[in-house]
């Protein structure tokens, strides 16, 4: 029947870097909830089927927009179009050594030798504890010095992307802020990528091109992406 998994659509090669949103997707601190309500099911004779939502935007696989952390930030609307297009993508695979992510990146920053990296995406692990408690109560978050270094190495460098719920700990939200302020500063931000869907890709993976799509709403402070890639 449709609506389910019996009509498999096959495409070229891309895959999706992003997580599709449920009533399980877990948010930070478990705060929010992902709700769907029918307004209309044919199930029960309406003649269409008609679904409404409630949920935060930043949930899921999401974008952190300036506007997030700055009372002026830039929101959706002051992105141009191929603002989302990226032709030259970077994979890290990282141990963290503690909940807040630092020396481990940096030194691997630091190794980089491409400065027309346009996104870089950060794999730490995560994800395979994405429907425990861990996830949300226990993530990994990012130390704000790891903004200095990649403005240092990677100048061309407009979105880092992760697989854990937020670029701050649950464990240490002050630091969070801090992070959230450093990389999301309007003058020039390095938007955050939240909770990325990456167990098909590494390191060695080479891309061809990436594409994130925002959903295109007015006046907010994330917004839930799909995440696409064409690999080489």
């Amino acid at each position: 029947m449709y609506g389910g998994n019996s009509y498999k659509i096959q495409g070229d090669g891309m895959i999706f870097l992003s997580h599709i949103l449920d009533q399980n997707t877990p948010s930070y601190g478990n705060r929010e909830k992902f709700q769907l309500k029918k307004k209309s099911d044919m199930d029960c004779g309406d003649v269409a089927n008609d679904t409404h939502i409630s949920t935060t935007v930043h949930i899921g696989t999401h974008i952190d927009m300036p506007y997030h952390s700055y009372a002026r930030g830039q929101t959706v609307e002051d992105f141009d179009a191929d603002y989302w297009f990226f032709n030259n993508v970077k994979v890290i695979d990282v141990t963290p050594e503690s909940y807040i992510v630092k020396d481990e990146l940096i030194s691997k920053i630091e190794k980089i030798n491409n400065t027309d990296i346009e996104f870089l995406i950060v794999k730490t692990g995560i994800e395979k504890k994405r429907h425990t408690e861990d996830f949300w109560a226990r993530n990994y978050g990012f130390h704000p010095d790891i903004y200095d270094k990649l403005c240092e190495k990677l100048p061309k460098l407009r979105v880092m992307g992760f697989d854990s719920i937020s670029v701050s700990s649950f464990t240490d939200r002050m630091l969070g802020r801090e992070a959230h302020r450093k990389f999301l500063n309007p003058k020039k931000p390095i938007l955050l990528l939240e909770d990325m869907k990456l167990s098909e890709v590494s390191e060695n993976t080479k891309f061809k091109h990436l594409t994130i799509a925002p959903m295109r709403i007015a006046g907010t402070d994330g917004l839930p992406c799909t995440v696409l890639a064409k690999l080489v």
